[in-house]
């Protein structure tokens, strides 16, 4: 892990005002205490957290403006020069590597009117903005502004790209929009813990083609990825049936923490989603017994959840795009070696025939959830013991939405209230 606390690029006379945030209500909030309580007597999050477009602008704040959020790959950008872009909470973001090998990431907007400066990823010198030929280092510092010579007080070095905290965990970026958030890897011990024997950050790495764009909330998605109880009903089947919804665990967290973990034992040693149901690909080495006799979910949000197997880990990106929008990076993680076995791209394609076709079933159900959520009907359910991890969800996102709360409703702050 290494961390590196880029603060945002100042700029002549620029002050950051936060547009006025629609507030929840003081009821809406205090509804929230339903829904952390101990599992047995808990209740869902009202239906307008998935749907509110008020309620998402207020959780940009709560969440997406202040918490680690998983960019990509630290592969993505191997080389000097390697760059991608994304957009996260409708923030465009470009990630490099510099001339130096340090992960930059940067808001891509031009400091001059505004034009994105880079699109899709590739390999680059700089970052020259079309619009007006605006340059940029792979850091962010403006190098070029062509004419701008009888502009007044006109200082390059007041700027340049707006730089972002950057982290790498397990071979993941992360990325933090607050210059003065803490640290994420001390936050994440008990997941680092439990992922050792994967070695994330060394292991081949297939790349996701393109973001898929789906209709509903990503805290469907999430709860979706977060839940075992409903792995031996909607999924039951060959491809499915070794991973019995009745063997799920929840190891306990602090909801302080920046991320949780389920676990879901299985009817036998190496199990893995193919046909046969045992790992084709090569075990990931540093597995222990435990490890390769369960699967291991671990969820760091709002963007990052993984499926863990002997053999092969599969991530999911989730960055939304508005309330009841979002969009997904899927990829995969095997051992590293794994890739360049002669008969790896068959034993693959049959584990990703295998995964797809769950995956395929757990995106219809979350297109219907994300519908029925918006009935005047949609009601706030009771929870099955099998779903552990959504309280540890709850409790997260809780704190947060309560946290946020206060802070802009404290002493001598107004706020314009409205959402949900």
């Amino acid at each position: 892990m290494r961390y590196s606390g880029g603060a945002a690029t100042k700029r002549r006379n620029q002050v950051i005002v936060a547009m006025p945030t629609k507030l929840p209500s003081k009821a809406f909030i205090d509804s929230f205490a339903s829904s952390d309580i101990d599992l047995a007597d808990a209740e869902t999050l009202p239906p307008e957290c998935y749907t509110d477009a008020g309620f998402y602008e207020f959780e940009k704040e709560a969440l997406y403006y202040h918490e680690w959020l998983c960019a990509g790959r630290e592969n993505w950008v191997k080389n000097p020069g390697d760059y991608f872009t994304t957009q996260i909470a409708g923030e465009p973001i470009v990630v490099a590597r510099g001339r130096d090998g340090q992960i930059n990431a940067m808001s891509s907007v031009c400091a001059h009117r505004a034009m994105l400066v880079a699109e899709g990823s590739g390999n680059t010198r700089m970052f020259l903005c079309p619009y007006h030929h605006w340059a940029y280092g792979l850091d962010g510092k403006l190098t070029g502004a062509p004419a701008m010579e009888k502009t007044c007080n006109f200082n390059k070095e007041e700027h340049g790209l707006t730089r972002f905290a950057v982290e790498i965990w397990n071979g993941f970026i992360f990325i933090n929009f607050d210059a003065d958030a803490a640290p994420l890897a001390p936050r994440l011990t008990q997941v680092t813990e439990a992922l050792k024997g994967y070695d994330l950050a060394n292991a081949d790495d297939l790349r996701p083609q393109a973001p898929g764009t789906f209709p509903w909330n990503w805290k469907v998605m999430f709860e979706n990825n977060n839940d075992g109880y409903h792995a031996s009903k909607l999924h039951q089947g060959p491809l499915h049936d070794f991973v019995p919804s009745d063997l799920a665990e929840f190891p306990d967290s602090d909801p302080a923490d920046a991320g949780f973990l389920r676990y879901n034992g299985t009817t036998h040693r190496d199990a893995s989603f193919n046909p046969t149901q045992v790992a084709q690909m090569p075990v990931f080495p540093g597995l222990t017994e435990t490890d390769r006799n369960r699967m291991t979910f671990a969820n760091i949000p709002p963007t990052l959840s993984l499926v863990m197997m002997s053999d092969m880990v599969i991530y999911l990106i989730l960055r939304p795009t508005g309330a009841e929008t979002m969009e997904q990076d899927v990829g995969t993680l095997v051992a590293p070696g794994a890739s360049k076995h002669p008969s790896f791209q068959h034993k693959f394609e049959m584990n990703m025939n295998s995964a797809t076709h769950i995956i395929d079933q757990d995106m219809h159900v979350d297109e219907l959830v994300q519908i029925g959520l918006r009935s005047k009907f949609a009601p706030r359910g009771r929870y099955s013991w099998q779903e552990g991890a959504q309280i540890q969800f709850n409790r997260w996102l809780i704190k947060r939405y309560r946290d946020t709360y206060a802070r802009l409703t404290g002493p001598n702050l107004t706020a314009v209230k409205g959402a949900a």
